[in-house]
């Protein structure tokens, strides 16, 4: 199942919504000048997540119109909802369960382990990427072979 192939198509795939969402969180993390540490953790989550999902959804649906171009014909309703499915699919309890719980953990305790707050908001964003991403991967698989 994990070959040198399947990591070159997972990184193609999530390459450009990651260096959104990292940039998202590093500009995002200028509010804990403003907020406490909790309240920034959610701010920076919350930017993170618009940046991805607008990449994701955006280049997924980019493809979906230039697939359907190549027939000459625009993508039918029923392809944009079985595309947004098979997101939901994807990313959908990885999302929820990231977004309430594991990134925000890692945003709020990585900085207070490290005491410092530019390498621990680094970490906890690869901490949180390395349990999302194992289980994005396993749905985009699943998916795949459906």
């Amino acid at each position: 199942m994990f070959n040198k192939s399947n990591f070159k198509e997972w990184f193609d795939r999530y390459k450009y919504a990651e260096l959104a969402a990292t940039s998202a969180a590093l500009a995002s993390s200028q509010f804990s000048r403003i907020f406490d540490g909790l309240t920034t953790a959610y701010l920076i989550t919350f930017a993170e997540y618009f940046a991805f999902y607008g990449v994701i959804v955006f280049l997924a649906y980019k493809k979906l119109v230039a697939t359907n171009k190549a027939l000459d014909n625009n993508p039918p309703l029923k392809e944009v909802l079985l595309l947004l499915r098979n997101l939901i699919l994807e990313f959908g309890y990885p999302a929820i369960l990231d977004f309430f719980f594991i990134r925000p953990f890692c945003m709020y305790w990585m900085p207070v382990l490290t005491g410092n707050y530019v390498t621990g908001i680094i970490l906890g964003k690869i901490t949180a990427d390395s349990v999302f991403y194992g289980l994005a991967i396993v749905n985009y698989e699943w998916i795949k072979r459906k």
